[in-house]
């Protein structure tokens, strides 16, 4: 098996892994024990991969949860050596509350290719497919980012759907959005299925749009750039330590980040399991064996597009199988 194909698989046994550890926590209102199930279980799936990793993105202390930790090591050490993006729940409030669209998630780079997000939680952000590459400017306003969407898909603007997070923080960008007639896709977390939704060809989302997590941009990246997408963000710290923090550590706020800063690496590989049902993934389910079947997608840097599948987990000896 050559490299890059080992890599998807090995990326896919740590996704089904988390998905499968975190799935009797769903709806136990446990965000942290399913969070830590999750962390503890791509672990023991990283130990069998073949890959000298680096941890450049990591759990977010925003959270106060457990961590893969930036620069802990991955892997066996053999291999490709690589950068790796993790979160092992993205939607932990909506995996203990046992709502939709939680999933468990993990991205991969050459070494010394990802962003490090350093002290910045949060970012704004603007995701779009391949149709409207080279057409957003997030330092444009949101009613000439709709206009140039549309003339670049061959849509009208009241037919665009934007995906965005439903929180305070956004009251104007909603009203903006709905101004221009497009519609607002609204959704309490999961920026990362946002923007994959968009970057799909045969989705309803055209867009995402608004101020998300930042290491989960780099998350993001990784699929935008496999699947040929466009994307743009800003540092938009929420809280005066964040932003006394990123301006010590001599971060200028108003610079955009393009798809090339936040993935230096010219591809990447994006992979995600279901933790609970959503738009995108379906929950795990029991078989009558022992295993557990994980509705998981794979990108990769050669195929250029979404492989899906249900992949059979075996909690055991946590050797999956197609």
């Amino acid at each position: 098996m050559r490299e890059q194909e080992q890599l998807e698989e090995d990326l896919k046994l740590v996704v089904c892994s988390a998905a499968a550890s975190a799935k009797k926590f769903v709806g136990t209102g446990e965000k942290e024990a399913g969070d830590q199930a999750a962390v503890d279980a791509m672990r023991r799936a990283f130990e069998q991969a073949k890959m000298d990793a680096v941890v450049r993105v990591g759990e977010g202390e925003k959270d106060e949860a457990p961590m893969l930790y930036v620069g802990e090591k991955l892997g066996n050490g053999g291999g490709l050596k690589l950068d790796i993006a993790v979160d092992p729940v993205e939607g932990t409030s909506l995996m203990a509350a046992g709502k939709p669209n939680a999933i468990a998630v993990v991205a991969a780079t050459e070494r010394n290719g990802f962003w490090s997000a350093g002290s910045a939680y949060y970012m704004k952000k603007i995701v779009v497919g391949p149709t409207a590459k080279r057409a957003v400017d997030i330092t444009k306003s949101t009613e000439e980012n709709l206009k140039a969407i549309a003339q670049a898909t061959g849509k009208k603007t009241e037919d665009l759907v934007v995906y965005v997070l439903d929180k305070p923080r956004h009251v104007e960008l909603r009203k903006e959005i709905e101004a221009c007639g497009a519609t607002v896709d609204l959704h309490p977390e999961g920026d990362v299925i946002g923007s994959v939704l968009a970057l799909m060809p045969d989705s309803e989302v055209d867009a995402l749009m608004g101020i998300g997590g930042a290491p989960e941009a780099v998350i993001t990246a990784a699929a935008v750039l496999a699947l040929g997408g466009d994307m743009q963000g800003q540092l938009a710290p929420q809280h005066k330590e964040e932003r006394e923090a990123l301006l010590k550590d001599g971060k200028d706020l108003s610079q955009v980040l393009y798809l090339h800063d936040l993935v230096k690496a010219d591809w990447a590989v994006f992979a995600a399991a279901g933790v609970t049902a959503g738009v995108l993934l379906d929950q795990p389910k029991e078989t009558t064996t022992e295993e557990i079947l994980v509705d998981c997608l794979v990108i990769g840097p050669e195929s250029g597009k979404i492989h899906s599948e249900l992949y059979s987990y075996s909690p055991i000896n946590t050797n999956g199988a197609q």
